[in-house]
């Protein structure tokens, strides 16, 4: 738009200077106070969106005063406190349907698949009831086992008692301080450490 335009002035400076007018004659809402109010303050529960406007000296007396909780009884204040956590929206426990059948309890979806077992159902690192494994170690996990001197088939209680043999066999009072020893123990237990935070064992 050109700025010399008739109406430049108006979009961009007159509806601003009608806002601050209006404002500026606005009167205090405190009894017996003539003063302009150009402060706004919530007027409080049951009122949102609602305010009240006050001169300078009389927007700090409301605030000093201003109590949401008024009128309130001490079990009123707590439950508004807990609904409040929540935005005020209804919450149930975890697992609990309450629109579905069973009793309240949270019916799956058939389809559902818990493919990275973080609900227990099928997770990899759990061993068969044969002892073996529901799915082969990945690459860092093969290292792991090669370092402890086992293969992929091993169990759990495998790498247990192959961890516990090794750090025996290697430990310094054992070997007499050899360093050669001491670092394949480093080796060892970095290994078992890997293999414990993957969740291997």
């Amino acid at each position: 738009m050109n700025s010399t335009s008739k109406y430049f002035d108006s979009i961009r400076i007159a509806p601003q200077k009608k806002k601050k007018e209006k404002k500026a004659n606005r009167p205090c809402e405190w009894p017996d106070c003539t003063s302009t109010a150009p402060h706004r303050a919530p007027k409080g529960r049951n009122s949102e969106g609602q305010y009240a406007w006050f001169c300078e000296s009389h927007i700090r007396e409301y605030n000093k005063n201003y109590n949401f909780f008024a009128n309130m009884s001490e079990e009123e204040v707590r439950g508004y406190q807990e609904q409040n956590r929540t935005g005020h929206r209804p919450t149930w426990k975890m697992g609990m349907n309450p629109e579905g059948s069973g009793g309240g309890r949270f019916q799956a979806d058939p389809a559902f698949a818990d493919t990275f077992g973080f609900f227990g159902e099928n997770d990899p690192y759990k061993e068969n009831a044969d002892g073996t494994r529901k799915r082969p170690p990945r690459n860092a996990e093969k290292k792991a086992l090669l370092e402890l001197g086992l293969d992929e088939t091993a169990t759990m209680n495998d790498i247990k008692t192959r961890y516990k043999e090794l750090v025996k066999k290697f430990h310094p009072d054992t070997n007499g301080g050899d360093r050669a020893a001491e670092d394949r123990l480093q080796k060892v237990i970095q290994a078992h450490d890997y293999l414990k935070k993957s969740g291997f064992c």
